[in-house]
């Protein structure tokens, strides 16, 4: 398998990730934030979506009919679906996206270039398979909240499929682990307290992308 391939298929398995979160729930629970800056599960996928067509549209100049998913007078319109978007169409607009960045991905070579217009210009000149893995590497990170959400509403935890990592253990079990972490943590509260503690710089950090 070439690299633009393997780093596809990446791709899409991050966004399987993301859709199996929402199976099974009542529209209600897709769009209740979560957290105190309103992260919600269909908000997620939107998300993801909109950051697609603009990755792998505009970017490459393979303009969509799409919407682009922001606007400037809303510059989280595309973390929440609005009152007036109907469940069906925010998973029809996700795999419209999905698709138009299939498309892009089959229509260019791997060494592609392309120019990201909202990066700084010394770092916006860009090659298809640099995007490929950054978009990728932000589905996995938003897939990971959207565990973490799932996980709170009904317990729902894991893939529950193929690359499943999380051990069959039975209700009383996932309690005792939890009681164990419980103890460790409430031993540790002798320790220095987190705000005095410096964190060092992760090496490579990118500080400019606002994806």
């Amino acid at each position: 398998m070439d690299h633009k391939t393997l780093l596809h298929e990446g791709l899409r398995r991050q966004r399987a990730a993301l859709l199996a979160k929402l199976d099974g729930l009542p529209e209600q629970e897709l769009r209740r934030p979560r957290t105190p800056t309103g992260t919600n599960l269909l908000g997620l996928l939107k998300h993801a979506a909109a950051t697609e067509l603009g990755y792998f549209g505009e970017v490459f100049d393979r303009p969509s009919e799409l919407p682009p998913g922001v606007s400037d007078e809303d510059p989280n319109a595309d973390l929440y679906a609005a009152a007036e978007e109907s469940l069906d169409e925010v998973l029809e607009y996700a795999q419209a996206c999905f698709a138009h960045a299939d498309a892009t991905i089959e229509a260019l070579d791997a060494d592609a270039e392309g120019r990201v217009p909202w990066w700084p210009p010394e770092v916006a000149t860009v090659t298809l398979v640099q995007i490929i893995a950054h978009v990728a590497l932000d589905e996995a990170r938003h897939a990971g909240h959207a565990d973490i959400l799932r996980e709170q509403i009904d317990g729902q935890a894991g893939l529950h499929g193929p690359g499943n990592n999380l051990p069959a253990w039975d209700d009383a079990r996932w309690a005792a682990h939890v009681e164990k972490l419980e103890r460790i943590a409430a031993d540790a509260s002798g320790a220095r307290p987190r705000s005095d503690r410096t964190v060092p710089p992760i090496p490579g950090t990118d500080t400019h992308d606002p994806a």
